[in-house]
């Protein structure tokens, strides 16, 4: 591989046969990439706490890997990042000793310059720009969820999905139960009839409250608004999106369809302070699926309340429970069946050994590409936050289609973003 043209090449080539279990696609085989053990470039945008274990469990997730560049809007956190990937003995040997640090708003670029395979852990308002430049530059990818946090930005990424299909690059997506072994076993068994004729559904992500971060002396409303981005819409998609998307990927699994439409309710009922922005603190939502199939889903962000963190799909033969006390997974009816916690895997490792299986063509399932489904649970969830915020039915053409953009269209450091009001059902309008 003597120039980067023709290692990037190669590489892009090698996507066409690989996968994991996962990835439902149809058998093909490249005899040539699954004898391939080149050195893949890695880069990492965005140095957070979820980017920190993402590029961990990536390094650990094959053998020949260097991670050759990073980036991150603050250079604390990009620093922060390599001390801890530099610490750690089983992935430091992987961490190229003139790593290329960038900061800022633009530096993703250079990152994806860089690099035969990126992971992206920023803020989730950032992800469809990123998605689209990486794959733009015949790059492999490694996304967290949600992939979006409005209408357009779900638009970009589904693009994304066919010119990835086009040029044959593999794309893993953060929704790790996918690639979860109690999840995948559930799902076989639900696809092939365990439970009958699916007639309803609900989902959960119901806890207390998570991390805020206060606004001190000098910093300007980008600045504050990045390190404190799960609290404004435009960066998280609020926590129905950056969150509760998990829950609903797992029902657009089982039912193998997305909602036709939804109505739902939300508000902020405790967490009412300036640092916790303008989100909702609780939502509901009843989404209504081909053949009236109905699917409640909840998500609360409140401490002291009743926690839950699970899926059931319901049948005409039975019923898949995700949270079956001391068994994860549990089918009841006249397909009884039950999962024990012991035999489940690490999901966020396994999903970076399927990325690794997918570029390098080790066994004979296709390439995966996970934007498109990804791309329709972000979408699920912006559509409930729609109706949330408005009090309306919203169909999913609605969604798709919305031509409202929360994401600054041009971002400096020194923009001014007002803080957003709070949305009011039944006054705030849909767009």
């Amino acid at each position: 591989m003597s120039t980067d043209t023709t290692r990037r090449d190669f590489l892009v080539a090698s996507a066409v046969a690989g996968g994991a279990l996962a990835a439902e696609l149809s058998i093909a085989a490249n005899a040539h990439a699954q004898q391939n053990n080149d050195v893949i470039r890695v880069g990492l945008i965005g140095c957070g706490g979820r980017g920190s274990g993402a590029i961990e469990q990536c390094l650990r997730a094959d053998d020949n890997v260097r991670l050759v560049a990073v980036s991150d809007t603050f250079r604390d956190r990009a620093d922060s990042c390599l001390t801890r990937l530099r610490n750690n003995a089983a992935v430091r040997a992987k961490v190229d000793a003139n790593v290329g640090i960038h900061i800022g708003l633009e530096a993703y670029q250079n990152v994806i310059d860089a690099s035969d395979l990126v992971l992206l852990a920023t803020p989730p308002g950032f992800r469809p720009t990123h998605i689209r430049a990486v794959i733009a530059a015949r790059k492999h990818l490694f996304t967290e969820k949600p992939v979006a946090v409005d209408g357009p930005g779900v638009r970009t990424v589904l693009a994304a999905h066919d010119d990835a299909n086009r040029h044959n690059l593999t794309v893993v997506a953060g929704t790790q139960r996918r690639y979860q072994t109690g999840y995948l076993e559930a799902m076989r068994r639900v696809h092939d009839g365990a439970i009958g004729t699916i007639t309803s559904g609900r989902c959960y992500w119901n806890q207390g409250s998570l991390w805020h971060r206060e606004r001190t002396d000098g910093m300007t409303d980008v600045e504050w608004h990045i390190r404190n981005w799960l609290y404004f819409a435009w960066l998280s998609g609020d926590h129905i999106v950056e969150q509760h998307v998990h829950n609903l990927d797992v029902i657009n699994w089982a039912t193998r369809a997305h909602p036709e439409k939804c109505v739902a309710l939300g508000g902020r009922e405790v967490r009412r302070a300036a640092n916790f922005g303008h989100i909702f603190d609780h939502f509901a939502v009843d989404y209504t699926y081909p053949n009236d199939v109905h699917v409640l889903s909840m998500c609360r962000q409140i401490t002291g309340c009743q926690n839950n963190i699970s899926e059931a799909v319901a049948g005409t033969r039975g019923t898949l429970n995700t949270a079956a006390g001391p068994h994860l997974y549990r089918i009841t009816g006249d397909n009884a069946w039950t999962f024990p916690r012991a035999d489940d895997n690490e999901p966020y490792q396994a999903e970076h050994v399927a990325l690794f299986e997918s570029i390098r063509g080790r066994n004979r399932r296709a390439r995966i590409n996970d934007l498109r489904a990804v791309a329709e649970s972000t979408l699920t969830a912006i559509m409930g936050r729609m109706s949330a915020y408005t009090g309306q039915e919203v169909t999913w053409a609605q969604a798709l289609s919305s031509q409202q953009t929360l994401v600054p269209d041009r971002l400096t450091w020194d923009t001014r973003i007002p803080m957003p009001a709070v949305s009011v059902p039944g006054v705030t309008q849909l767009t």
